[in-house]
């Protein structure tokens, strides 16, 4: 199935997770967010979030500065 990644349309097994995705795209793990149609993902439901088919995610990175 294609899920959209930041922009770019990516394929993937049905059933995908979250955590899958981050896995797949070498995502780190900490001072991440992600949003799965513009909801935002608890960290701790990455894991057990299967994405859906079409699906849009956001991984954003927080970055220190001012």
């Amino acid at each position: 199935m294609e899920i959209k990644v930041n922009g770019s349309w990516c394929e993937f097994p049905d059933d995908t997770t979250v955590a899958d995705v981050l896995d797949a795209k070498g995502a780190a793990r900490q001072g991440v967010a992600v949003a799965v149609n513009g909801e935002v993902v608890p960290r701790g439901a990455w894991a057990g979030s299967v994405v859906p088919k079409g699906a849009s995610i956001d991984v954003l990175t927080a970055v220190q500065g001012g």
